[in-house]
């Protein structure tokens, strides 16, 4: 692991891979680790021919967590998702693009391949818009284009998000069965969990970090986020939406609108997943971004191709 300080906040971040691979950028949702997928699917990634460049969020595990930032009101932030005024936010998730930035700066990489899960994928929509220089393509993940009218998430869903859940400092089990209890929700009806290797993940994450007021306070970020699509329409990057046909929290429309809205994007609807990407999907979604990496090769500048053969 290392670390790079920007605009006053200290990120972690890791390398996986030969510096041969090219490099691409994994970013994180709403308050996962850069540890959320086990390195099955980064090992994917660089045994196609990638460099996996990944790091935690602000306010989420060993990056800085903004203690003295005020924690915005759930019901608030939750009102603002579904179309109210958005309450004030200690940041933005334009802040969290230029995080994605800074890291990139540390690991000294000009040109990247960028994939975002969830939150992650409005980040890296984000960097795409606002950084398309160094871009070579774009994979949103279980995203969404930030458009109010689409559908919401589903009860359950929006109770995984608000429910309060038990503090693991004083009785981690009950935290535990917490957590479970929620990633049934938001899994993936054609791929359960493996609950053994589920709570193997969730015990080592919080053991890790916690930081439950950095979960608010991204989800605040989001609720605030304004309409993405006039940026995605202007997107020239070789892209690709991914999104499952069975995702309670941002719902199958979210990823359909945002392949729709993107100029050229690919659609890879992926049948029974919900909102997380499960292990036996790894390979499919590898393959499909090593396509996507292929295809930006015959358009990329001279400069990135030169980069290729460092």
């Amino acid at each position: 692991m290392s670390t790079v300080t920007a605009h006053g906040i200290r990120l972690e971040y890791d390398v996986i891979g030969p510096t041969s691979g090219e490099p691409l950028l994994v970013v994180q949702g709403l308050g996962d680790q850069l540890t959320k997928w086990d390195d099955g699917f980064p090992q994917a990634l660089v045994a196609r021919g990638f460099q996996v460049i990944r790091f935690d969020n602000r306010d989420t595990g060993l990056s800085t967590h903004l203690d003295d930032a005020p924690v915005p009101d759930l019901d608030l932030v939750m009102a603002a998702a579904a179309g109210a005024p958005a309450p004030a936010v200690p940041y933005t998730l334009d802040d969290m693009a230029r995080d994605a930035v800074a890291v990139l700066d540390a690991v000294g990489v000009e040109y990247v391949h960028v994939l975002g899960a969830s939150m992650g994928g409005m980040i890296a929509q984000l960097v795409a818009a606002h950084h398309a220089d160094r871009v070579l393509t774009l994979t949103s993940l279980m995203s969404t284009t930030g458009n109010r009218a689409l559908p919401l998430p589903t009860p359950q869903a929006i109770a995984v998000l608000t429910a309060d859940a038990p503090d693991p400092r004083t009785d981690e089990d009950a935290w535990l069965e917490h957590s479970v209890a929620g990633a049934r929700v938001l899994g993936s009806p054609g791929y359960p969990h493996d609950e053994r290797r589920l709570r193997g993940a969730l015990r080592a994450a919080v053991r890790r970090a916690h930081n439950p007021a950095g979960f608010l306070r991204q989800l605040a970020a989001i609720s605030a986020a304004p309409d993405r699509r006039a940026l995605l329409r202007e997107l020239t990057v070789p892209a690709l939406v991914v999104h499952g046909t069975d995702d309670p929290l941002l719902p199958f429309a979210g990823g359909q609108e945002t392949a729709d809205t993107i100029p050229g994007a690919a659609f890879l609807p992926l049948t029974g997943m919900g909102h997380h990407l499960p292990p036996q999907l790894y390979g499919t979604l590898a393959d499909a971004v090593a396509a996507l990496a292929a295809q930006a090769r015959q358009h990329r500048p001279s400069s990135a191709q030169a980069a290729d053969s460092r």
